[in-house]
């Protein structure tokens, strides 16, 4: 059947005036092919047959709208200001965030960049990432690039099943004041056991499977409001059924009050309105074995990670996090093998140039000794 392609150039008014490029027709991006939009992007047609790519380019803030959610097999994202999706837009195999933020509108959840089955991404980082809402078809584990306009916020999701469909959001939001929720959730409601709880940001996670999660907290996030033992901090999230807030996990906080992470018990997002950091109303146990210096420059000083106390229990186990809660390296029964190469996680595509300088976090199961430490270390790259 002979296929046809209507391609219209228009004047269009979307708060500023400027070219847009409409698809009403059958339009498709062959095997190797690549096409770069400019300017607006009004898809009305059928857009979802692509195998090569698709770029979104310029110095303007850029608009993909339209009746027909487009569906992109790898698409970039290299815009001076923004990408701002006012309809959702599929990805079925790779994004690249290259520069500027991709927007959508959270007054209107249901728009999204969405992520089908196998698909992923690179390039994420502070100036460029999803202010917005981030979806995901049909996969089970996912770390979410979401973040505000001038800062990453991942949340990472491991679920016991595949996702039909989830999606997430960050807000950098008092959750007492929230600008596109009917509901207030106030922090001051909560059980016993439960104590203070961030007024400085939340995620809005949705999902029908059982999961965990880690959200990880900086600076900005202000973790002294809330306590001076990081071993305290827990998720905690507004429950639908309670009204009120409630703890989603009990392994407390790894890291410092300036950055760190914390990991979820299982449960179900649906049943939750927004997630946030909080402080448990008793500490949980935990033992800091103190902070580490890694330089693997060959000079035979600091160059590999060294826990003496590790020694007392050969049975053991060794988890290093990046401040965003992602695993880079696990070794069970660990001798001094970490010298700045991952052994988990995306940056195994490239070890050979080494995990990148900044702060880690680690976890230390001394099993013969049924003990469990918690610290960080900072790394200088590989040379």
């Amino acid at each position: 059947m002979r296929r046809y392609l209507y391609i219209l150039f228009l004047s269009c008014v979307f708060g500023h005036a400027q070219t847009a490029l409409q698809n009403s027709g059958n339009l498709r991006i062959h095997e190797n092919g690549k096409i770069g939009f400019h300017t607006d992007l009004i898809n009305n047609g059928i857009f979802d047959e692509n195998l090569g790519l698709a770029g979104f380019y310029g110095d303007n803030t850029i608009d993909i709208l339209g009746a027909v959610p487009a569906t992109l097999n790898d698409v970039e994202f290299a815009t001076t200001l923004t990408a701002v999706l006012r309809t959702s837009l599929n990805i079925s195999n790779n994004s690249n965030f290259i520069s500027g933020n991709v927007l959508t509108p959270k007054e209107a959840p249901e728009v999204t960049l969405n992520f089908l089955e196998n698909s992923f991404y690179n390039g994420e980082g502070d100036p460029n990432k999803v202010d917005g809402y981030v979806s995901i078809t049909q996969q089970q584990n996912f770390t979410f690039p979401v973040g505000d306009f001038d800062q990453l916020r991942p949340l990472i999701l491991n679920s016991q099943g595949i996702n039909e469909f989830a999606k997430c959001a960050y807000f950098s939001e008092d959750p007492n004041n929230p600008s596109t929720f009917t509901t207030v959730f106030n922090t001051e409601s909560k059980p016993a056991s439960v104590g203070t709880i961030s007024t400085r940001e939340f995620w809005r996670l949705e999902g029908s499977v059982s999961s965990t999660i880690q959200i990880s907290w900086n600076a900005a996030s202000d973790m002294a409001a809330l306590t001076d033992d990081v071993t305290t901090i827990v998720p905690v999230g507004w429950s639908k059924s309670a009204s009120q807030w409630v703890t989603l996990g009990n392994a407390g906080g790894v890291g410092d009050l300036t950055a760190g992470f914390t990991a979820s018990n299982a449960f179900v997002p649906n049943d939750y309105e927004v997630i946030t950091f909080g402080a448990a109303g008793e500490a949980l146990e935990g033992l800091d074995l103190g902070n580490y210096l890694v330089t693997p420059n060959g000079d035979g000083i600091n160059d590999v990670l060294i826990i003496p106390e590790l020694e007392q229990s050969p049975n053991n186990k060794l988890l290093i996090f990046d401040r965003f809660g992602l695993k880079v390296f696990e070794k069970t029964n660990y001798t001094n093998e970490f010298d700045g190469l991952a052994t988990s996680g995306s940056f195994v595509m490239k070890q050979e140039k080494g995990l990148p300088s900044g702060v880690y976090f680690y976890i230390a199961s001394l099993y013969d000794l049924d003990l469990e430490f918690q610290g960080f270390l900072y790394l200088s790259a590989r040379p």
